[in-house]
């Protein structure tokens, strides 16, 4: 093989994660040569509904992999948070890259910090997960949709049609953004928990192809794998999709492995989170151990409620 074809989406953080691939596959693998095929997905395309209106963060990925199920692309790059946990037949999640820092970042034009906004201030987020976080602590803000690229957001932000907007972090490094807010603050993990795979890239492949899985797998790293896969397994057990108010995050500290999801309404209110811990030898199956005890205290009732009330006073208008 000397040449091998990623799928990605050709928005700008994308791109950037999908020519990092491309340089570090080309760079282990020099008689390779590593072209992109670049997609603009239905995600992206539909700007003026929140995604949860239009079936969640899967439409970032599917054009994706039906270029590789077509032929026409070997593998594909993600942000694996949008990567939902059903994984077409004769595709397979392969690799996942060490995690980076997986804090939601506030950012602001107006106020220094999440405690100096005012009562009653607009927050944008496209989130329901960080809605249900946010109103949980500040019960007096208005949460407000926010959709486009990075750079729409950010433009939004400074034309001033929100006092402030919660966005991931590490897409806000990668592409050196952030010198450009006047204010920003990190969120701590303990009020603002991640997403499924927040920070992480996911690598899928063709099944069939035993010489791209050899390339996927110098990409791996092992703990990154086992921490995501019980996000993954807890998500997939209580059937929410990427785009649900669900917020887990599994971490590592000493082969101690804690795994914490919250669930609740998008309006901050009917909170369940729990969490369980386990040595890594024995974690397999912490995600469904969790997702089974949050099953009976009432989540799966929670969810279905929750999917009404998501952005209720949007939906006549906008479907």
């Amino acid at each position: 093989m000397n040449k091998l074809i990623i799928a990605t989406r050709a928005s700008n953080l994308a791109l950037w994660q999908a020519y990092h691939i491309k340089d570090r596959i080309e760079k282990q693998f020099p008689e390779i040569k590593v072209e992109l095929n670049e997609i603009t997905s239905k995600g992206d395309k539909i700007l003026d509904k929140p995604l949860a209106l239009i079936g969640g963060k899967g439409h970032f990925t599917k054009e994706l992999e039906d270029e590789m199920l077509a032929g026409n692309a070997d593998m594909a790059v993600h942000s694996l948070k949008d990567v939902p946990t059903y994984i077409p037949d004769g595709l397979e999640l392969v690799a996942i890259t060490t995690r980076q820092d997986q804090s939601d970042v506030f950012l602001s034009h107006k106020f220094s910090s999440l405690d100096e906004l005012p009562q009653g201030a607009t927050v944008g987020t496209t989130s329901l997960r960080r809605r249900m976080q946010l109103l949980k602590i500040r019960p007096d803000l208005k949460v407000k949709d926010l959709r486009g690229n990075v750079n729409t957001r950010l433009r939004k932000l400074k034309e001033g049609q929100y006092d402030a907007i919660i966005l991931a972090y590490i897409g806000l490094k990668r592409l050196d953004l952030l010198k450009d807010i006047p204010f920003t603050e990190k969120l701590p993990l303990s009020i603002m928990i991640p997403p499924m795979g927040q920070a992480s890239l996911g690598i899928e492949i063709v099944s069939s192809n035993s010489k791209i899985r050899e390339v996927a797998s110098f990409l791996n790293d092992e703990d990154s794998y086992l921490l995501t896969k019980l996000e993954r397994d807890f998500i997939s057990k209580i059937g929410a999709g990427c785009s649900a108010p669900v917020a887990v995050n599994a971490t590592i500290d000493e082969g101690i492995v804690k795994i914490e999801s919250m669930i609740g309404y998008p309006n901050g209110t009917n909170i369940l989170h729990k969490s369980l811990i386990s040595s890594k030898e024995n974690c397999q199956d912490l995600g469904v151990e969790l997702a089974t005890l949050i099953i009976e205290k009432g989540a799966l009732e929670i969810l279905e409620n929750a999917e009404k009330l998501a952005f209720k006073d949007e939906m006549p208008q906008r479907l």
